[in-house]
């Protein structure tokens, strides 16, 4: 279950290099720019460079299919996203896709043949220019003509039009949709993104779940005022209703949650915005995940519920809409347990544990069964350029991923 590291080295450092900015070393390649364009152009030259057969979808995902001796027979999909947030790291989605390569190029290199054919996938916008697994849901089948026509991002720049200027048709997005009946199952490598595997000196996670998640956009509406005049017990303040969530949330958590729940404020912008006025309008993102669908609907209902009673105590108005809701995922008991053989065999230290980040093998579950492989980060960062796994450990979780790439069959046997 040998790779190349050193070849696998090469291609990071090259992707890595595209949308890098010296300014602050981080890497800014958002979906339907140049410079993710330019990315999957490279890749694509790489696919084909090792013998893959080679095609972009209407999703704009890149796609290398290595044949089995049965090309009838549904095809394993290996892979992860090349797109990146602003000011990021070099391994988060690429890391994924190009151990997926290096592992058909190891393949090849020892006359490996299997019977079912592989899919090597990049896919498009899975970091969340336009919302987030655009690609994935693609191939779901998920992506509407609303979709086409409403998708914008931050800077409030149409997905519609962000598609054509990197030349491609939007509507043929939903020419991507597969028939779930091609694809036998999903096998994704992508970094942890969390501290846990690094603290405890483990190579590799073996992902039993993805979490599942809601994102609000809350917004509170008070009354704007003069800082100095206005009685505090007379006041309509909606940052003090923010206030109040923020500091219900543990309480929230405990009593509704589980110990795998999360909830998070991560932005709050006030209007009208000056030092001396009392904030009229507070809105603010809330973020809350778990990987049991039942305590991510309770999580919901008590959130509500207690929004609604600190915009009546506060004397606000109180609203939210719903921006994602992605419902969580359990991984395949064969495949883990195929992964688990393989840390076996191969001597790697791991563990089982859940996924507190959506990822496209999420979407992909809709589609066939599912797995993941984690590998450590160091310090646990992500998202940032400090980003950065040991070349062991990257190692490690590429003879892993090799191994199950070549046992997958007997796993997959019988399920069509």
């Amino acid at each position: 279950m040998e790779i190349d590291l050193r070849r696998l080295q090469g291609d990071l450092r090259d992707l890595g290099r595209i949308g890098l900015r010296e300014a602050d070393g981080g890497v800014y390649r958002m979906a339907f720019t140049d410079a993710d364009t330019e990315a999957k152009r490279w890749l694509s030259a790489r696919m084909e460079a090792a013998g893959l057969e080679v095609r972009m979808d209407g999703a704009g995902n890149v796609i290398g299919c290595r044949p089995g001796k049965n090309r009838e027979t549904p095809v394993l999909v290996i892979g992860s996203h090349i797109d990146t947030v602003p000011c990021a790291g070099a391994l988060d989605g690429a890391l994924g896709v190009l151990t997926g390569l290096e592992v058909l190029r190891a393949m090849a290199d020892d006359g490996v043949e299997l019977d079912r054919g592989v899919e090597l996938i990049a896919f498009s916008d899975e970091e969340g220019r336009f919302g987030g697994m655009f690609g994935s849901q693609a191939f779901a089948g998920m992506v509407t003509p609303e979709t086409l026509n409403t998708a914008v991002d931050p800077a409030g720049v149409m997905l519609s039009e962000a598609m054509r200027a990197q030349g491609l048709d939007p509507w043929r997005a939903l020419e991507a949709r597969r028939d779930p009946g091609s694809v036998a199952a999903y096998l994704e490598l992508h970094i942890e993104q969390g501290p846990v595997l690094d603290a405890a000196g483990e190579s590799v996670g073996l992902v039993e779940a993805i979490t599942g998640l809601f994102k609000w956009t809350v917004t509170l509406r008070g009354e704007p005022n003069h800082a100095g005049t206005t009685p505090m017990d007379m006041r309509r303040d909606a940052f003090m209703g923010v206030a109040d969530f923020v500091h219900e949330i543990p309480r929230l958590l405990d009593e509704n949650g589980s110990d795998l729940s999360r909830a998070t404020v991560g932005r709050v912008d006030l209007l009208p915005g000056a030092a001396n006025t009392v904030p009229g309008t507070a809105a603010f993102t809330l973020d809350a995940r778990d990987t049991d669908e039942g305590v991510l609907r309770e999580l919901e209902m008590a959130m509500r519920k207690a929004l609604s009673a600190i915009a009546r105590r506060r004397r606000l108005m109180f609203e939210f809409e719903e921006s994602s809701w992605i419902a969580p995922v359990a991984c395949d008991r064969g495949i883990l347990g195929l992964l688990e053989e393989g840390v076996g065999e191969l001597g790697l230290s791991h563990r089982r544990m859940p996924s507190g980040a959506a990822h496209d093998a999420q979407i992909m579950a809709s589609v066939a069964p599912v797995a993941m492989i984690f590998v450590a980060s160091r310090e646990g960062r992500s998202h940032s350029p400090a980003e950065w796994s040991s070349w062991d450990d990257i190692a490690a979780g590429a003879r892993l991923m090799r191994h199950a790439v070549e046992g997958m069959e007997g796993v997959l046997a019988g399920r069509g």
